[in-house]
């Protein structure tokens, strides 16, 4: 089948992207492990000995960046409803985390303490309709904020991919009503047209 103008175009995009040619020299599974890397390097995510949730985990990316900060003593648990090839350093949980089971395995899988950080790259099949998208994406950011309500230890940290358009404001003010501190990051690595941005929320109030 013939591909389209609009999708040649996003092929050589992305095969000259320079973050698609380190991540495959690094060895990272995805580009998207340069926007944690970035996020990490002005907010100062990560620490040894730390346990990680990352939501939406798959392929891998942000798990990779996780495991390689946390090292031998940390934990990295990782959920997706998609298959993920197994890391080293990571336990995953595949299923939907909303679902009673799949958070109990979460649970079970972080042992008897809450987690220190949890982090969200999740992004629905976008469909290109503003109207529909938009709504998709607030409720998925919704339910990971929910989530790190549940599992985070006091004074926890949540970073989770929104995207700009109704609902976001409401959003940060919502998770202002949780954490001492937010605030919006655009990494170098995510593209400039995207309306993509990160909240990174620190101080949970537990």
């Amino acid at each position: 089948m013939a591909r389209s103008k609009t999708s040649k175009g996003w092929l050589k995009e992305h095969f000259n992207d320079q973050y698609v040619k380190q991540s495959q020299q690094d060895g990272y599974r995805s580009r998207a492990s340069y926007k944690l890397v970035e996020l990490d390097e002005k907010d100062k995510l990560f620490r040894k000995g730390m346990t990680v949730v990352d939501l939406g985990a798959a392929p891998g990316g942000w798990c990779q960046v996780a495991a390689r900060h946390v090292g031998d003593d940390g934990r990295v648990i990782a959920s997706d409803i998609l298959p993920m090839d197994s890391l080293a350093g990571v336990e995953f949980v595949r299923g939907d985390f909303t679902e009673n089971e799949v958070f109990e395995q979460i649970l079970e899988a972080m042992g008897p303490g809450k987690a220190d950080l949890v982090i969200s790259d999740m992004a629905p099949n976008m469909s290109g309709m503003a109207d529909v998208d938009q709504p998709r994406a607030m409720y998925l950011v919704e339910l990971a904020l929910d989530m790190a309500r549940e599992t985070l230890k006091k004074d926890g940290v949540f970073v989770a991919k929104v995207f700009q358009g109704e609902g976001f404001d409401a959003y940060v003010k919502d998770a202002k009503q949780s954490f001492k501190s937010v605030v919006i990051r655009k990494p170098g690595a995510s593209r400039a047209r995207s309306r993509e941005v990160y909240v990174v929320a620190k101080g949970f109030k537990g």
